[in-house]
This record gives structure tokens, sequence and C-alpha cells, in this order.
């Protein structure tokens, strides 16, 4: 791709006919998109494709998380073209497009919004676009995987960092919650349980709820306790050595995080894991060969201040780094 082309990805022109470009406006001024990207009808073109799912009809506590995709892409603003740390230019590498939201065609029909979003993320699919998404609630991330994983020929590694691990049973006499997507997509071989690592689990009801279920199905559950021993770059090779060679998801919930950090998500858990440590651990899965992720569990009405979305969004820019290093090599590859 030449630099003409990619700069032409990004070029706009407004109602008087002079072409401009978004991203290098005033962060106040356009309408919000994520990260600035420019918002499309159509997948042409496109390498990594962020989407949002403002839903969040599988949370068994505090609501909120439906507006967990306006808020990021309002913070998201404030993210800047280069990582200052890495030196990496993510939109050098890759065309990076908002896909705009998830449309529901029966919102308070849980089944049929699992359906509605697999529906969306099957379209993405065929087109071989990686997808980040922003939710919504966690149990999003089971139709995401329903969606990608049948475009290969082997189940999904996934890198799993949240407080808790996200196995538990059917709860309320539903399956569909944000507390099962993992179990399920386990039972669905939609994800191997032996490349699965999950990373900062410190809450939960009872081991038989999640941590005997992960445990048990072979996944490798790193405690909060065991990554402050380890630290994060040991947590990072870790995860490598798990996940392996294959085609793997990274799926971060914000609660994985310590509440100081995000106070704004629907079952926070004190003695989390740092912003800090989150960023320096997802910049060391680079080798890992991810085909798309997640952001989640963002509630804005529990934080008015914004800066849970405002620290999604900066852990949703370091997600896209990495996603973009695996367009570039695959299209240089």
């Amino acid at each position: 791709m030449s630099n003409a082309d990619q700069k032409g990805f990004y070029q706009r022109t407004d109602i008087t006919g002079e072409p401009y470009e978004p991203m290098q406006a005033p962060r106040f001024t356009e309408v919000a998109t994520f990260m600035r990207t420019p918002l499309v009808e159509s997948l042409d073109g496109v390498d990594i494709g962020i989407i949002g799912i403002p839903y969040d009809g599988g949370l068994t506590c505090r609501t909120g998380a439906r507006y967990g995709p306006r808020e990021v892409r309002n913070e998201s603003t404030l993210m800047r073209a280069i990582n200052v740390a890495t030196g990496e230019q993510p939109y050098d590498r890759a065309r990076v497009a908002d896909l705009g939201d998830v449309r529901f065609n029966d919102l308070f029909n849980l089944d049929q919004a699992i359906n509605d979003i697999e529906r969306y993320f099957v379209a993405i699919a065929k087109t071989g676009v990686r997808p980040l998404a922003v939710g919504g609630d966690h149990s999003v991330t089971y139709p995401i995987l329903k969606a990608l994983a049948p475009r290969y020929d082997q189940p999904l590694g996934l890198v799993h960092i949240d407080a808790h691990t996200d196995t538990w049973p059917a709860v309320f006499g539903s399956k569909f919650h944000h507390g099962a997507p993992f179990r399920l997509a386990t039972e669905e071989g939609l994800i191997d349980p032996r490349r699965t690592v999950q990373i900062g689990i410190r809450g939960g009801q009872n081991f038989a709820d999640g941590l005997d279920y992960s445990r048990d199905n072979g996944m490798r559950v790193i405690t909060i306790e065991e990554f402050d021993d380890l630290g994060w770059q040991a947590v990072a090779r870790e995860a490598k050595r798990v996940v392996g060679n294959g085609p793997a998801y990274l799926t971060f919930d914000v609660d994985g995080l310590d509440p100081v950090y995000t106070p704004g998500t629907g079952t926070p858990e004190a003695g989390g894991i740092t912003m800090r440590e989150a960023q320096r651990l997802i910049r060391e899965l680079t080798d890992l060969d991810f085909i798309g992720g997640d952001i989640v569990e963002v509630s804005p009405p529990l934080d008015p201040s914004g800066n849970t979305a405002l620290n999604a969004a900066t852990i949703l820019f370091e997600m896209l780094c990495i996603l973009a290093i695996r367009v570039s090599d695959c299209r240089s590859g």
C-alpha cells in the first residue's frame, strides 16, 4: 500500500468541497468516532474495524454498559496517532475505520440479541477485516467468537484479562449472561481451553462457579496474587507460551483493572491490575496471532468523571497497535 493510498483513506471532503483529515483537526471538533477514524458504511478497503455493541442485557448486577461505546468514542478522541512508548503508528500500518454500532432487531429478547451480534460479526468475518469491539457487557464476546471461529480449522486461543473467569453456569435461569461467555465458547468448541490464559482473576461467588471449571478444562488461570508475584513481563511470557502460534482472540474486561482506574463498571473488584501494568502487558503480546479483540464492561453512568472510558480507550489503542502490526506483517509476508 502506498503512502498516498493510506493518506487518502483517512481524508474527507467537507460541504464546501475542501479536503481535510478529521484526525488532524482539533480534538473537540467533528462527530466523535473511535480514535477519530472515518465512520464507514462499507468494509471495502478496511483492515481493522472498530465496532460498538451497545448492549448490557447480560448483566447480573449494575446496568449501564449499553452506554459504553458512546463514551469510549468520546474519550478516544484524546488518543494520539503514535504510541509514544513503542513508536508504533498504527494508522501507517493499517486502514482503520469506525464501523458504527451493532443494530438490534429485538433488544429485549436475550436469545435474539445474541443472534444479532453474531450476524454483524459474520459479515465482518467474511471480509477478513480484523474487528475490535467495544461493549457492552462481557456476554457479547460469545457471539463474536461464534462468528469468528468458523473461519479457522481449529478452535481459537484466548487471552482473557479480567477479575472473573466468566466460566460460570446458568444464573437466574439463563445461560446467556456476562459471567458465562467462555464456558459457552468452550462447550461449543470455539476456543481451546488448553490455549486459554485468564489473567488478574480475583472475584467470584465460589470455586465451583468458575475457577474449578476453568482449571478442570485446562485453562491457565493467573490470579491477581500470582500476577503480583510473577510481574507483568513473566505473565506476558506465560501467556505467549500457553496460546502458542495459532489464531487467538484478545478480550479485556475493564474490571480486570483496579477500581481506582475503572470505577464505572458493573462488578468492580478491589486489588486489580494497574493501567501501566496492563499497557505494558498488552504491548508484550505483539508476537501472538490475534485475529480480533474487544474491551467490555464500561458503564459511564457509574463514573460521571469519564475516567473509566478514558482508560478503556487507552487500552483499546494499545490493542489497535498490536493488531495493526499483525495486519502489516501479514501483508508483507
